[in-house]
């Protein structure tokens, strides 16, 4: 530890921009593992911000010999499994010193890395198998979580965090499932990211944390859930289920969307029929299932005058009728349907009527509009096809007029 501590006073030193003569040695050797971490630095944050490898190592970086790898110059080499935490700390928690390299990468990693499992288990067993931080950071090609390459970049950490609990063999000891990686990578969040490129839905460390890792709490998994999802957390918080789910140790939102197989959510996940969550609790009869079928039904009866309004305006629109205004005014109808479905938990009933009863008062103004309309075209047509017949009957007679005068010109002609 005193050459631990020695090193690291070395470190807090703004970095020497010159070569240190490790590379000079180390990139000729023919040992991968001696040769390669030295190719690997040179796409390391470290190495852009000019530090070199006795800001970690220790060492006299301007000594060419062996000398340079002194235990009395600080040399620490490779650092055992419990030093790794101490001796990225001892710069990632110096908030003056970091300030210098970047003012916005927070300061409290390594304390909240000893309150993780994973600080926990390093600090009470001794555990050599436990994340830290070179496990997630890759030590010697480390970058920013901007950095698409970077092995926490939201694409990346589900396969960083997956090389070691989704390994059977290497967690077997600790008792906790290995098919983490393999649902994620079936859920409607990961479909987000790798589809859509969405970087903004969750992926591990969203939900369990970044340093300070931990499995979200059993009774109430809502305090992660509503980080994204506030307005279905606030609703279920209100519902009776938020206090009865804790008393009977069911875990909150993942009784109904599991964990990390979340999949996209639907209406057929309302009610008793095929697909239904709630008959997985309530059987046909019960209060709640009684409620569960009142529920659904709203919100059925909102989507299918909700389609049946577009479906009527957009007949009147492709015909040439100016419809724009309804048609604006049907999205708040689909704002309705949105909210009746995040009123479903709170269930209660009467909530998911006030939403339904606010997007239907908009789709029947809509549906009056759209066959005004169809309305107004038809007495378009109408009025033409009166008009065309008209004209029609017009130059027949002008025909007929015709064919009457023509006997009488070619008479005068001939006299």
């Amino acid at each position: 530890m005193l050459a631990l501590c020695c090193s690291t006073a070395a470190r807090a030193q703004a970095p020497e921009p010159k070569q240190e003569s490790c590379v000079a040695c180390h990139e000729v050797m023919p040992d991968g593992p001696l040769s390669d971490p030295v190719k690997a630095f040179s796409q390391d944050i470290h190495s852009a911000k000019g530090f070199g490898c006795v800001a970690c190592h220790g060492g006299d970086g301007t000594d060419a010999s062996m000398g340079a790898m002194d235990p009395k110059k600080g040399f620490l080499g490779k650092p055992r499994h419990q030093q790794i935490p101490v001796m990225c700390g001892h710069c990632h928690s110096d908030a003056q010193f970091m300030k210098r390299y970047n003012p916005t990468l927070r300061v409290d990693q390594a304390a909240e890395y000893v309150t993780s499992v994973h600080g926990k288990r390093l600090a009470q067993f001794d555990d050599q198998k436990v994340a830290t931080c070179a496990s997630c950071h890759p030590a010697h090609s480390i970058r920013p979580p901007s950095d698409p390459k970077s092995s926490v970049h939201p694409v990346n950490v589900s396969k960083t965090c997956g090389a070691c609990h989704a390994k059977a063999d290497y967690m077997a000891s600790y008792g906790i499932p290995t098919d983490q990686l393999e649902k994620y990578e079936q859920s409607v969040h990961w479909k987000a990211i790798s589809v859509r490129h969405d970087l903004s839905a969750p992926t591990c460390n969203d939900c369990h944390g970044n340093h300070g890792a931990a499995p979200p709490g059993i009774s109430w998994v809502g305090n992660t859930c509503g980080q994204c999802h506030s307005v279905m957390a606030d609703n279920f918080a209100r519902s009776r289920h938020a206090e009865v789910f804790p008393k009977m140790g069911i875990p909150g939102c993942a009784a109904c969307h599991n964990n990390h197989d979340i999949q996209a959510t639907s209406d057929t996940m309302l009610g008793l029929g095929e697909g239904a969550i709630c008959a997985n609790c309530h059987t046909e009869g019960s209060a709640g299932s009684a409620e569960a079928v009142a529920m659904r039904r709203g919100i059925d009866s909102l989507r299918l005058d909700l389609d049946s309004a577009r479906g009527l305006l957009e007949r009147a629109k492709n015909a040439g009728v100016e419809v724009s205004q309804a048609q604006f005014d049907l999205e708040g109808a689909h704002n309705a349907l949105v909210s009746s479905r995040a009123a479903i938990h709170t269930f209660d009933v009467a909530t998911v009527d006030t939403a339904v009863g606010i997007g239907r008062k908009i789709t029947a103004a809509a549906f009056v509009r759209g066959q005004a309309a169809l309305g107004e075209l038809r007495f378009r047509r109408t009025g033409l096809a009166v008009f065309a017949l008209i004209i029609v009957v017009l130059i027949a007679g002008l025909l007929l007029k015709i064919r009457e005068l023509e006997p009488h010109t070619h008479d005068h002609t001939d006299s």
